[in-house]
This record gives structure tokens, sequence and C-alpha cells, in this order.
């Protein structure tokens, strides 16, 4: 099949999905490159010829696509037949596939975790007085990573790690509890990146934290270092509702204001804001208008995630700039709440200020050059780096004001509407 021919059957199919509705697989199609390949012939009806259309999508995306990846296939599949039945007999499917990683040095890059790396965030976890084996005893810990009864004993009156560490451990307790950092055994300090990123996801596993606040924050700390060094640990499924985590390289390039975007997402458990998440990730460079409306979006759930957690209502007639308010009320994100007598107050209360009207000014954007509107032919859209300035913005936002509710829920939780109902109705019981 000819190029130009290719191109116009896609647009096509990019064109009949937005009609209806299914804007992310019509982005997936717009945005990546494609191709058709013959892979097959069948004699029936005086010959039909068997064609693939490959939609090369980026390693990190497809893994991304997880279960979706087959719908999504099935979805372009039915448009490409729409638009190709009435000209040929052929048979046409689309197939999602990862494109050739280009990079000659591949084989050196990313193979290590620094050193002072995996020191901070040990002497993070020091500092957070948090145990390393949470709810576990150290060997049941250890067995989840180690085959401790293959490593050796540094008591000569044990013949293996295991029965070691549960004499200093569990049964004694003469070790002391972050023993494991420099036991070389585990040689976690200096030994490969994927063993001390396997210690730190097991650390925040359902099984061995079933916190899951506490779980994210050290999410959120591990990240903190890991970022700088290439890696992440992000959330891969859940486990009787609560996350299973896992290691992975940060793609080249990715905002870091994403990445604080999902842990956020994560401790407040927003699916909706998970899903644009998803969106802006695969849109700063590639749609920048697209990534400026999805920024607005993000903020505009965010604030409707924590109101409905803490029970306050918002009408299908508020608008960003009154959800906003509703928001600052309840959180008591008010300039005033800074006295004069802090030390730079007035500079407190400018900031503060202006992150309120940061919302405002996000709609404002996004009603001039985000996606949603019509343009004219003259019109010139926002560069890429206006969609990151938009995006890190929002951000800032939602990481704040997140960080706010989970303080005021800390030190004066707010009853739900059911449980107030549930108290109310015992009274009037009694």
């Amino acid at each position: 099949m000819e190029s130009p021919q290719l191109e116009e059957i896609m647009a096509t199919v990019h064109a009949l999905l937005l009609e209806e509705g299914m804007r992310e697989v019509a982005d997936l199609v717009r945005n990546n490159n494609f191709c058709a390949r013959q892979i097959g012939y069948d004699n029936w009806n005086g010959g039909i010829e068997i064609w693939e259309v490959l939609i090369e999508v980026s390693p990190r995306e497809l893994v991304h696509l997880g279960p979706r990846k087959s719908q999504m296939e099935e979805q372009i599949s039915a448009r490409l037949k729409m638009v190709l039945e009435r000209e040929t007999e052929n048979w046409y499917s689309a197939k999602i596939v990862p494109e050739r990683v280009k990079r000659s040095n591949w084989r050196e890059e990313g193979n290590d975790l620094p050193r002072q790396t995996r020191i901070n965030i040990l002497d993070g976890l020091r500092l957070e007085d948090a145990a390393w084996y949470g709810e576990l005893n150290d060997v049941e810990f250890l067995s989840r990573i180690f085959d401790l009864q293959t490593l050796p004993s540094y008591d000569i009156r044990y013949k293996d790690a295991a029965s070691d560490i549960w004499q200093h451990c569990i049964n004694n307790e003469d070790w002391e509890r972050d023993w494991v950092f420099t036991d070389d055994r585990f040689n976690l300090l200096d030994g490969p990146a994927d063993i001390f990123l396997r210690f730190l996801c097991e650390m925040v596993h359902p099984i061995v934290r079933p916190s899951r606040s506490e779980a994210f924050k050290l999410v959120s700390h591990f990240n903190d270092q890991l970022h700088r060094a290439g890696w992440e640990i992000r959330e891969e499924e859940r486990i009787a509702g609560r996350p299973r985590f896992a290691y992975c390289q940060v793609a080249h390039g990715e905002s870091h204001a994403v990445s604080r975007a999902k842990t956020v997402a994560d401790a407040l458990d927003a699916g909706w804001m998970a899903k644009e998440i998803e969106r802006l990730e695969n849109a700063v460079d590639r749609d920048p208008a697209l990534a400026i409306g999805t920024a607005k979006d993000l903020v505009e759930s965010c604030c409707k995630t924590i109101l409905s957690k803490r029970s306050v209502s918002v009408s299908k007639s508020d608008d960003l700039g009154d959800i906003t308010k509703k928001l600052t009320k309840e959180l008591l994100l008010v300039p005033e709440g800074i006295t004069d007598e802090a030390k730079g107050a007035e500079a407190i209360r400018l900031i503060l200020r202006n992150l309120t009207q940061l919302t405002s000014n996000l709609a404002r954007i996004r009603g001039l050059y985000g996606s949603g509107h019509g343009r004219d032919g003259q019109h010139r859209g926002l560069q890429p780096r206006h969609a990151r300035l938009a995006v890190t913005s929002a951000v800032a936002f939602i990481d704040f004001v997140a960080e706010t509710y989970r303080y005021r829920e800390a030190m004066h939780p707010k009853e739900d509407a059911d449980s107030k109902e549930e108290v109310k109705g015992t009274t009037k019981a009694s």
C-alpha cells in the first residue's frame, strides 16, 4: 500500500474515532508512526490479501497500555474495515507494536544506581524511623527476595543465613535494626541495582506495609532520590484494593512534574486523575494544546476529589473558580491564616494568593490555546515549553492542596456524610 493512501486511510480512522468519543485511541493513531505489511494470502473468492497496519509506540507507552492494547487494536481494526470495505475485499487489521530503540549505548545505560543515591534513601528511612521489614520480621521479609538457606551464616553455630538472622534479630535481638543495610551478604549499597530496587518495592508491598498512606509516603521519598538516577517506583497493580509497586527506568525526558502528579493521584486514590496524567505524559511534546487543556482538567479533578472526601458538595453549575474557592475555604488556604509575626508573612501571603489564582489563569489559557475549542486557519498554538509551564503550575497546585488535605485529615479528620447520618440515627435511637 502506498504511503499517501495509507495516510488518508488512517486520517479517516482517526476522524471516526474522534466522532465516536474514543479520544485516547484517536490520539494513539495520530501521534505515532504506522506502516502496512502483507502477512498472508487466501485463495477464496478469487484471492484475498491479508494486511496488517502496524502502529509503533514507545516501549514505555506500550507497557502502560496493558490489557487495553487488545481492545484498542480491535477498535482501530473495526474502523479500518469501515473505511476500506467499499473499495477492496482484502482483510485489514491493526496491531500496536513497540517502536525500535535507536541507542547504540543501550547496554551501558541505566545498569547502575549510584551508591550515594542508595545511601540517601537509607538515611531517609532512618530519619523517618521507618522499619524496613514493616509488619514482618527480618527473616520473613528477606525471604521474599533472597534464598536465605543458600547464604552463609556469620555465626559458626548456624549453617545458613536464615538461622543466623533468626537467632540475632528475633531470638536475642542483639543486632541493630538496620543491620541489613551494611551486610555484605545482601550488598545493598554496592550490589546490582535490581536487588536494591526490589528491596525498596518489597518495603511498600501490601503484605509488608498495609497502610496506604505510609506506603505512598515512603514511595514519594524514594522517588525524590531515584528520579535523579533515572529510576522510579510506581504502582503496577492492586491487591485487595492496595497498591503493589514495581520499579522501572524513567523514560528519557519524562517530566518530573508528571511523576509528582502520579504520586498525588495515588495518594488520593483518584482514578480520573490517573487517566488525565496518562494524557499529560503523551501530550506535552506532541500536542501542547491537549496538555494545556488536560492540566486544567487535572486541577479540577483534584479539587473535586478532595471536596468529595471532605463531604463538600459541588453542583453542576460550579466552574473551576467556584470549586477552587470552596476548596480554599475548606482547607483553610486563605492567606489571612498567616500571622504578621511569622517571618516573611507578606511573601507567604502573596505565594498563597497566587497559588489560588493559578486555577483561573489555567482556565483562561485553556480557553485561548487549549483543547476543546475550534480554531480558524490563522491560529497558531503554543509550544511544548508553554505546555510544560501549564503542567508544572497545575502540579504545583495539586501537590500543595493534596499535602494540605493530608495534614488537615491527620490533625482533625472530618467525618463523611454517611458517618454523620449513622451517628445521627444512633443518637435518635438512643
